[in-house]
């Protein structure tokens, strides 16, 4: 396989910074720990600016080219999340968490190994024109991290033009990637319903509005706006996945808590599903005299890959792993804060391959080593034939 030489060299480096992360998880903009390691790194390879406390906890890394700059793009920025996940790890590693109830569970450890392992070479051989922005981000597991960076100012700061990101997949195999230009994974909204009705004794029912009724009711209502308002040529997903009530058999509660997540992959959709939400959940309302609080959140929006970076992402993959081994995905209904990045400026995020491992998420879930290499190379090249001198 066409990777980086150098790269290969670097793997025993890149594993064990992989691996020393791994070992200490941290949530959201909490990671301290893994930022202040980032930063060193990037400091010990002679990045010429290494900003920290972007986005709160975030680490941007500048390396300059030495070769005479063109006309054309001139800074690009690559990014890696840190933040781990609220899982108890069950791998049994001998490098598993130490940190009780955290883990690496889907791979951030890896991520940000493999651009550090990227800004290591590129500062050895700053064999390019411009400059590559190497971007570490907090929060990206619900904490929109990536929203934080762009609002402290990321890309007016540092000029990026362009800007790439990369996830690793379970079930696609070592040394491939898998891409797509337009949505590649979907928006995420959140939504919480409080029903109220009215208790009373389970023999009784009819002296009571049963809020658990009523919650399935409302539960079974929104499944209607999937199966019969959204085209069948479009994507969504509503799942309630918290459903609260009662605390006694022969008790009919007075109130039940619903939460659950939305997923769409387009703005017109996403608009429509959350009409419809209101209007279904008023509807039960009205013809069950519950009363119910809807809060509905927009959290994520859809990650969009502009067409001609996408096809740049493409052609760098192909001279990684061969042509044979980047695939077109469809798109995924997780969500990605780095579609915040993607709303600010042109780019594209990529999926590379780790092999048969745990799905993302689970608590059996490792990121393989054997990737590093492909995401590194990745990285590598995509900043050398992006920047190249004119």
């Amino acid at each position: 396989m066409p990777i980086v030489n150098r790269v290969a060299d670097l793997q025993p480096d890149i594993q064990a910074w992989r691996r020393d992360i791994h070992q200490h998880p941290e949530l959201l903009y909490d990671v301290h720990r893994t930022a202040a390691f980032v930063a060193d790194r990037l400091r010990e390879f002679g990045c010429d600016e290494v900003v920290t406390g972007l986005g709160q906890t975030g680490v941007v890394g500048v390396i300059k080219g030495n070769k005479p700059a063109g006309e054309g793009l001139k800074t690009i920025g690559l990014r890696a999340d840190m933040d781990a996940l609220p899982v108890e790890e069950q791998t049994n590693l001998p490098y598993a968490s130490k940190n009780p109830g955290k883990m690496h569970a889907c791979g951030h450890d890896g991520h940000t190994a493999m651009l550090l392992g990227a800004a290591r070479y590129l500062a050895e051989t700053r064999n390019f024109a411009g400059d590559a922005v190497v971007i570490f981000q907090p929060a990206e597991e619900g904490g929109a991290g990536g929203a934080a960076m762009v609002k402290d100012g990321l890309m007016e700061r540092f000029g990026i033009e362009q800007v790439y990101g990369m996830h690793n997949g379970p079930g696609i195999p070592i040394g491939s990637f898998a891409i797509r230009p337009g949505p590649i994974m979907a928006a995420t909204d959140e939504v919480d319903i409080m029903i109220e009705g009215l208790g009373g004794h389970a023999a009784r029912p009819h002296k009571c509005i049963d809020s658990v009724l009523v919650g399935a009711q409302v539960i079974t209502a929104l499944q209607s706006i999937v199966a019969r308002s959204v085209d069948p040529l479009e994507s969504a997903v509503i799942s309630i996945c918290e459903f609260h009530a009662g605390n006694a058999r022969n008790v009919i509660p007075q109130t039940a808590t619903l939460r659950g997540t939305i997923r769409t992959l387009s703005p017109d959709v996403r608009k429509l599903v959350e009409k419809r939400v209101h209007e279904v959940v008023a509807g039960v309302a009205q013809i069950t005299g519950a009363k119910i609080d809807l809060h509905y959140k927009r959290n994520y929006p859809v990650v969009n890959n502009h067409a001609a970076e996408t096809e740049v992402a493409r052609r760098i993959a192909r001279q990684v792993a061969g042509e044979a081994n980047v695939h077109e995905m469809p798109p995924l209904m997780g969500g990605e804060d780095f579609a915040y990045m993607l709303e600010a400026r042109p780019g594209a995020f990529i999926f590379c391959g780790n092999g048969d491992s745990a799905g993302l998420h689970h608590p059996a879930y490792n990121f393989n080593d054997e990737a590093i290499v492909f995401g590194t190379s990745y990285w590598v090249k995509l900043v050398e034939e992006s920047l190249a001198a004119s």
